[in-house]
């Protein structure tokens, strides 16, 4: 059967499980050839909130279609590490995949605005910008290499870790050499202070933790518990200072030969998953920093809101550097659009 055929006889089936008939359609029956295989790749642990939300969405999927669509999700970097994802999905080896917004900001600048330093107070001012205007001009920008963006997850904010000493001020950055998942405000805000930093795909930190080829590393909560790397990490500075997010996105060229009636089901379902990520996320970490202070592996030193201040005073260069390499004007539109949530 060629592929028109079998696309046109999914468009069918799927249009009779999306009327309101009583008919029931056992996907089982389907021939597996004429299944929507989607292969989805993500590289952290599935206990992780990425990672629930991941199997959260292909087991819905596969009841809403009744086993005609299956998603199939690879964790831990089972089939591709950071920075292999990209080609992988550009190929067509995978069709999902859910980067980092630091991964994406190495082909689109203007994605660095999640890495910038305490530009977000809290969780609902990233979700303001996510969901408005602005998410979606980021978003946008994902068709220039024939991606298209489903949603944006979360994973909450960011900490510091390191084995040499305690981190109370930015100076103590100074002289240590810190992982960091891609180049550019990452490196700024490190190298700012005198600090060195290594890129590493996030399965070789803690190896290289271990070995000490980098002292330290920046992650939020459930990366750091779920990796174990109090188990090689002496100090946990819980400073917040910059957003973990992830794109969801897939292959342009799949996704447009889709049935419409698979790509709504997709859609409605992903949206969904998507509101549950981010409670999942909140809560783990959570939960998780609660872990860690069990186990008491590790020494949690937590910057009240004066010292956060000064700490946000001194990554002023890193905001000139970007507005240096993205423009100021989608900067100042980002700004503008939080300060109007904090209007009364």
């Amino acid at each position: 059967m060629s592929r028109n055929n079998r696309l046109f006889m999914l468009s069918m089936i799927l249009l009779l499980l999306s009327g309101c008939g009583t008919r029931v359609i056992d996907g089982q029956q389907v021939d597996k050839k004429d299944k929507i295989i989607i292969k989805f790749s993500h590289v952290v642990e599935e206990n992780t909130p990425k990672g629930l939300a991941a199997i959260r969405f292909a087991n819905l999927v596969r009841e809403r279609s009744k086993g005609i669509i299956e998603v199939q999700v690879f964790p831990n970097s089972q089939l591709f590490k950071d920075g292999e994802e990209f080609e992988a999905l550009s190929r067509g080896d995978v069709q999902m995949i859910a980067p980092t917004t630091s991964k994406v900001a190495q082909l689109f600048p203007q994605w660095q605005i999640w890495d910038l330093p305490y530009l977000f107070d809290d969780l609902d001012s990233v979700h303001q910008i996510m969901d408005g205007p602005l998410g979606k001009t980021l978003l946008d920008q994902l068709h220039q290499k024939n991606m298209k963006g489903l949603a944006m997850w979360d994973n909450g904010f960011k900490h510091l870790t390191n084995n040499d000493h305690p981190i109370t001020k930015t100076g103590d950055l100074k002289g240590l050499t810190f992982r960091i998942m891609s180049q550019g405000i990452l490196e700024e805000q490190f190298h700012s202070f005198g600090a060195a930093t290594l890129y590493l795909p996030f399965n070789d930190v803690y190896q290289s933790l271990e070995e000490g080829r980098a002292q330290g590393q920046e992650n939020t909560i459930s990366n750091i518990y779920t990796k174990n790397f109090d188990q090689v990490q002496s100090y946990l500075t819980l400073s917040q200072h910059g957003f973990m997010g992830y794109a969801v996105m897939v292959n342009e060229d799949f996704w447009n030969q889709l049935p419409a009636q698979a790509r709504e089901l997709l859609e409605e379902t992903m949206a969904e998953v998507t509101q549950w990520e981010r409670d999942i996320a909140q809560k783990l970490n959570e939960e998780q920093l609660r872990e860690l202070q069990k186990r008491n592996r590790i020494k949690i030193y937590t910057l009240n809101n004066e010292e956060r201040n000064i700490w946000q005073e001194d990554f002023a260069l890193v905001y000139a550097k970007f507005a240096q390499k993205s423009g100021t004007d989608f900067l100042n539109d980002v700004k503008e659009s939080l300060e109007l949530t904090k209007s009364p």
